[in-house]
């Protein structure tokens, strides 16, 4: 029953994700916010509330190292997976703004947040204030950098006509889906754990992950193989300081949460960092600023050695 109740959470998170992006979106154009700021603020804040819900839920519930790992997994399987299956599937070509802003921003925070929780082995509300005001300043820098003519593809403008009704129906039904299935993923990921006798910061990193990952996966690896766009290496990096930010930021400032799985300190954090780190080198040598088959090769063989000694340990 553990599967079906993390299966079954997966599938409203989705659903629940998919209606607040689509009530959030269309109720900023009747805020007139210009379709720009729309795509690079309300529509990454609206696709971290899954993840959000159920860092939340792990944490008032007595759960706080599903909390942690979950994001710290996230992470690493936006790279290693996603990033990685994609490359598979079709090379992708690096933007030089990666290096001058997405990526330093992204070790920034996954830094600081190591830092955070070796210190006192806890996220205090205090340094999630620092960690969602650190977003905050980035990403007034993304919009002020940014050219006024950006195209941004996550932006359905169809949504600019919907009704207030139905903005309001799809905002309940995305809360209710997303309440939901927060609840039942960590429940089954709770029971899932003790069935297999690890502890629920493994599942979190390994099944959570790869679970709320999934979408973002399907989504890219169509794309790569339609030739329509290829991925962006922004969006992936974007994502990543999203869920240390808002999501462990925003957690943390409702409720401190203690580290207390040692392995989360002791290697999975050092992993996130280590696939956050490899991107400079990958994208530089041999040929620059692209991400090829065999780099993508090397990322998901890297992800399997980390799913393997996750469960081995």
């Amino acid at each position: 029953m553990s599967l079906v109740w993390i299966i079954l959470g997966l599938l409203l998170l989705v659903v629940g994700g998919e209606f607040l992006v689509r009530s959030s979106v269309a109720l900023s154009f009747k805020l007139n916010i210009s379709k720009m700021v729309i795509g690079m603020t309300v529509v990454s804040f609206a696709t971290s509330a899954p993840e959000l819900l159920v860092s939340l839920n792990a944490a008032l519930t007595g759960s706080p190292a599903i909390a942690i790992n979950n994001v710290i997994g996230s992470n690493i399987a936006n790279i290693g997976l996603v990033l990685g299956i994609t490359a598979l599937v079709s090379s992708i070509a690096v933007d030089k703004s990666f290096y001058s802003l997405n990526w330093p921003v992204m070790m920034l925070f996954s830094l600081a947040l190591y830092y955070f929780l070796w210190n006192d082995n806890q996220l205090t509300a205090i340094e999630g204030g620092i960690l969602f005001l650190g977003l905050i300043v980035f990403l007034v820098v993304l919009i002020r950098s940014a050219k006024k003519d950006v195209e941004v593809e996550d932006v359905d403008e169809s949504l600019a006509v919907v009704s207030n009704f139905k903005i309001i129906m799809w905002l309940l039904i995305g809360a209710l889906a997303l309440y939901f299935g927060s609840v039942w993923l960590v429940d089954g990921a709770k029971e899932l754990a003790v069935k297999l006798g690890v502890s629920d910061a493994v599942i979190a990193a390994t099944v959570i992950a790869i679970g709320t990952s999934v979408p973002e996966l399907a989504a890219s690896v169509i794309a790569a193989v339609k030739k329509e766009k290829a991925l962006s290496l922004g969006n992936l990096i974007g994502s990543n300081i999203f869920n240390i930010a808002s999501v462990l930021g925003l957690t943390s400032m409702i409720k401190t949460i203690p580290v207390t799985d040692a392995a989360i300190l002791d290697k999975d954090i050092f992993w996130m960092l280590a696939f956050a780190a490899v991107l400079i080198p990958l994208i530089l040598i041999p040929k620059k600023f692209n991400i090829s088959r065999y780099k993508g090769l090397l990322l998901v063989v890297a992800y399997g050695a980390f799913i393997f000694l996750a469960f081995k340990s």
